[in-house]
């Protein structure tokens, strides 16, 4: 089966925590018996390297001039402090056009300003940091804005970046990238550090094998 493809864009400076989770599990299966499904590809808006926040210096796969929402499963947005200041639009408008077309699009913690400030907040239940950090010019949805870690609303996923976890749970189920038994045992063994979970994901796996 031939793998689907994933897009993570590189913002400048982008926070290497809020993705890790859900980069690890839709790249390597937490069980090697699983299928894989996924394959995450990097853009960025040039064929520059990209510097994380942590220091990792990254080479994107394609430019966003080159990624076209037919081609991707999701785009996913991680936070990074330049996003409220309005750099990186092209990728903002790549957003656009992936929700006009009814592609998934994720967005964790600075990056949800920036959807905000385009208007793509307005009309969809979100959630960020907290509601406040979101009054910004074109936002109208502070009545939709939830009090949770993460939210889906259809092919949108907003999160704060205190929630890296429950942000890769939403996508990863968004995507049904693993069957539910085996995203639950994930998800619970890394959130209660609880080892029974750690043999439940591999009796799940099992089963599905």
């Amino acid at each position: 089966m031939e793998l689907r493809i994933v897009h993570l864009f590189l913002a400048e400076a982008f926070s290497d925590i809020e993705s890790s989770f859900v980069l690890q599990a839709l790249n390597a299966p937490p069980v090697p018996t699983l299928k894989k499904r996924y394959q995450v590809k990097t853009v960025a808006e040039s064929s520059a390297p990209v510097t994380t926040a942590g220091g990792i210096t990254i080479l994107p796969d394609i430019t966003l001039a080159e990624l076209a929402p037919a081609q991707s499963a999701m785009l996913i947005l991680p936070g990074s402090p330049v996003w409220p200041y309005g750099k990186h639009a092209a990728a903002v408008e790549k957003a656009r056009a992936f929700l006009e077309q009814d592609v998934p699009v994720a967005a964790i913690c600075e990056a949800t300003v920036a959807l905000a400030k385009a208007g793509l907040l307005n009309g969809r239940q979100h959630t960020s940091n907290i509601p406040e950090y979101l009054l910004v010019e074109n936002y109208e949805g502070y009545e939709l804005y939830q009090y949770q870690p993460v939210v889906t609303d259809g092919n949108l996923i907003t999160a704060s970046g205190l929630a890296p976890l429950d942000f890769a749970y939403h996508i990863l189920t968004k995507l049904q990238a693993y069957p539910p038994r085996v995203l639950g045992a994930w998800y619970s063994m890394y959130e209660t550090m609880n080892a029974e979970y750690f043999f439940d994901l591999h009796r799940a796996a099992e089963a599905e094998s």
